[in-house]
């Protein structure tokens, strides 16, 4: 038998002594890039049709009630921010069921998980700049039609420290009502890397809690002003009139049409709200524990 002879070719290699910026630089890049994704950015034309329109949706009424206030010369604005967000509170829900399954269930469908949870990430990490992702997602459509709002309230010349107070209680809302729906999203979308079913899940979650809060008021609610302790306490089922009954506790925002909850009340809503949210992170966080084991 001849000898083996082999050859070795120099191509270039060199080993990498550059900066390595870590965990927080990766967790940050992975934050950018889900916020991109959420509206289709850097995805496929097809993938943009969902945020942009939904995104739309919420920002021409806004722009249509500032025409018309500018036009007509109300004593008041027609609307406030906060009603503003919970009138379009179904759009806010759809787009919370369409972009949460794009963030967090295509990369358990696709095992691409498992490259992200390698090293140095860890899974802490990966659940947070997910969550952190959709609650800006969310807060860039939501907050756009309220600025949109308070830009055209100033046009029409109306109470300069009015119209900013509502805009702050109207980004409050938005802040306090994006973390809960992205904590609750974030779970059920993390929860099957289907993503049918994860959209599914979350729509029937939304629709059932605000179903079920709003019977439950209306037959405890004798006298139809929100003076009954159990109809008060029946926003505790449903994400959005919890978020809202405890925006209107935490600035003592009381306006028109809404009530204002108690101490004792508030304190109650707010732990809800704390240990609802505490619930759903570790969910998230225990879901990729075990997907990270195998």
């Amino acid at each position: 038998m001849s000898d083996r002879t082999g050859v070795i070719h120099d191509i270039g290699y060199r080993h990498y002594d550059g900066p390595r910026l870590g965990r927080w630089a990766i967790t940050q890049a992975l934050m950018v890039s889900s916020l991109r994704h959420a509206y289709g950015i850097g995805r496929s034309g097809k993938s943009k049709v969902m945020p942009i329109f939904l995104l739309a949706v919420m920002v021409v009424p806004a722009a249509i009630v500032v025409g018309i206030e500018n036009g007509l010369q109300f004593d008041k604005p027609p609307i406030e921010p906060v009603d503003y967000i919970y009138l379009l509170q179904p759009v806010i829900a759809l787009y919370l069921a369409s972009q949460a399954p794009q963030l967090f269930s295509r990369d358990l469908r696709y095992r691409s998980i498992v490259l992200y949870l390698a090293r140095p990430p860890r899974r802490t990490d990966y659940a947070l700049a997910k969550l952190t992702a959709l609650v800006a997602a969310q807060m860039i459509l939501i907050c756009i039609p309220l600025v949109v709002l308070y830009a055209g309230a100033l046009l029409a010349k109306y109470n300069f420290l009015q119209m900013s107070k509502q805009f702050v209680a109207g980004l409050a809302g938005a802040l306090l009502l994006s973390i809960l729906l992205a904590a609750i999203g974030g779970l059920i979308a993390a929860a099957t890397p289907r993503r049918g079913f994860a959209v599914a899940a979350i729509i029937a979650v939304l629709i059932v809690s605000f179903t079920a809060a709003t019977t439950t008021m209306a037959i405890v609610d004798e006298k139809g002003d929100m003076s009954s302790t159990a109809a008060r306490y029946a926003s505790l089922v449903s994400p959005f009139n919890l978020t809202e009954a405890l925006q209107t506790w935490f600035l003592r925002n009381d306006r028109d049409g809404s009530w204002m909850p108690t101490t004792q009340q508030g304190l109650v809503f707010t732990a809800v709200y704390v240990l609802l949210v505490a619930a759903c992170v570790w969910g998230v966080n225990a879901r990729y524990a075990k997907v990270a084991r195998g």
